[in-house]
Order: C-alpha cells, then sequence, then structure tokens
C-alpha cells in the first residue's frame, strides 16, 4: 500500500457503506488473456488489494473483507495452488508493515489448519502488530466457506449448551452470529464481485442476508480507483428497505 493521498470520491457519508466485502475473481482470467501463467495474474491482483484498501480507507470504510482462498480452492492445480501460498506469505511480509503505518489493522479468518506452521505463523504476527489499529479493519478470508463458519459457530454454541453454559431456548440469531469469525463487526453493507460473475460462491452465508450485491463485468487485477469509486456511487444510489415499505422508511428518514 502506497503513501500518497489522491483526490477523494465524492460519496456522502450517509450513503456510505460501513462495510464493504469482495470477491476478488477474474485473476486467471486476466493473465491467459495476456497469455501468461496464472500466477502473473494472481501478483497482479496483488496491485488491486493495495488499490482497493487505499481508497477504502481514504473514503473511510469501517471494514473491507476479501475472499482471498476459499475452502474449494484447494481442487485448483497443486502448481497454482503451492504459488499461491507463496505470493500469501510474499504480501504478508512485504504488506503488513505499510498496513501498520496507516494505522490499518489486519485480521484474518477461515481455517489455518491447512496451511504451514510458517504461513500460519506470519499470519499471527500480521496481526498482533496491527491489532490496535483503529483507521480501518481489513479482513483477508482465506481458506474459508461461509458454511465452515457456520459449522465452527454451531459448534460454540452446542459446547456451551452440553457444559450447561446455555440452554436451547437460549440460541438466537444474535447469538449465532456473535459466534461466528467476524460476529464483533458490522455485517457488510456492500458486497462486491468481479470478473462477471453472479453468485456468492460459499462467501460469508449468513453476513450477506440483506447485503447489496454489486457485480463488475471487470477481472480484478484491473479493479482498482475508478472502479471502486463506481461500486461506492452504485451503493449510494441504492434503497435499502429491511423488509419496510418505502413510506416507512421516508418516515424514518424525515424523523432523524
Amino acid at each position: 500500500m502506497t503513501e500518497s493521498v489522491s483526490a477523494e470520491i465524492p460519496v456522502s457519508a450517509g450513503s456510505r457503506p460501513r462495510h464493504v466485502a469482495i470477491i476478488m475473481d477474474g485473476n486467471n482470467r486476466w493473465a491467459k488473456a495476456r497469455r501468461l501463467k496464472g500466477v502473473a495474474g494472481h501478483k497482479a491482483g496483488v496491485k488491486a488489494v493495495r488499490s482497493v484498501v487505499e481508497t477504502c480507507a481514504r473514503e473511510g470504510v469501517e471494514v473491507l473483507t476479501l475472499f482471498a482462498f476459499s475452502s474449494e480452492n484447494w481442487r485448483r492445480p497443486e502448481d497454482e495452488v503451492s504459488a499461491l501460498m507463496r505470493l500469501f506469505l510474499f504480501a504478508l511480509e512485504r504488506e503488513v508493515k505499510k498496513l501498520h503505518r496507516n494505522d490499518i489493522c489486519l485480521r484474518i479468518i477461515g481455517d489455518r489448519s491447512a496451511f504451514s506452521a510458517n504461513l500460519q505463523e506470519h499470519m499471527e504476527r500480521a496481526e498482533a502488530l496491527t491489532r490496535d489499529n483503529t483507521r480501518m479493519t481489513l479482513v483477508i478470508a482465506a481458506n474459508y466457506g461461509g458454511h465452515w463458519d457456520i459449522t465452527q459457530a454451531s459448534r460454540r454454541v452446542a459446547e456451551k449448551v452440553r457444559s450447561g453454559e446455555l440452554a436451547p431456548s437460549d440460541i438466537t440469531d444474535d447469538l449465532i452470529q456473535h459466534h461466528l469469525s467476524i460476529g464483533d463487526l458490522p455485517m457488510p453493507d456492500l458486497m462486491i464481485r468481479t470478473a462477471g460473475e453472479q453468485r456468492i460462491s460459499n462467501f460469508m452465508l449468513w453476513h450477506l442476508a440483506y447485503t447489496e450485491l454489486y457485480f463488475s463485468p471487470v477481472y480484478w487485477p484491473d479493479f482498482q480507483e475508478q472502479e471502486m469509486g463506481q461500486a461506492l456511487q452504485a451503493y449510494a444510489g441504492r434503497k435499502r428497505r429491511f423488509g419496510q415499505t418505502d413510506d416507512q422508511i421516508a418516515s424514518v428518514s424525515s424523523e432523524q
């Protein structure tokens, strides 16, 4: 992440999402279109990450969650997975100090047990270094899946019921949410997926219940400040009802 600050994108505070989640798709297709190996697309994608992190931090987004590696991605060719792990380690070593200088807190969610001990150690160090930063929280979902997240939360709640700490009647939506990976953070207001695909692919299944969805045809390596600005502008034009009517929303807005 660079230290430069460019012109602000004109999105009003009232219509700015607190939490943006992104499925970073299209790295392989970007590389294929240029007759390059897939890893070249992933390397180019790191530059897009820097740009989007900078833009969101500058625009006052509180939480940015990036879907870096799904639990299904292990099915990819072995050489590509190995290259991704090396790139992940490289990014942790190189980018975390920049995040820290910019007062950004890093959190990594997902099942870490499948990663090497070295990579797990770097994850823990990165989180420890940035833990007290407050400008923005950057969440990296690695070996993450929505099914896994809900299952883990359910197991934690079940253990509390078995121990007598909770009764079955104590189980509520809020309780389950509290036990999810980022249950302490606001729910995503805006979910972006790049490269033209229009599905959520097992990403934050619980969290996206009322999230605004934005699909961009742009491959992730080309999704930079301008494209992020367009997504924020699109969100600013949405009307979020949460099950209410337009008249109810207008009444609440007038009272505020």
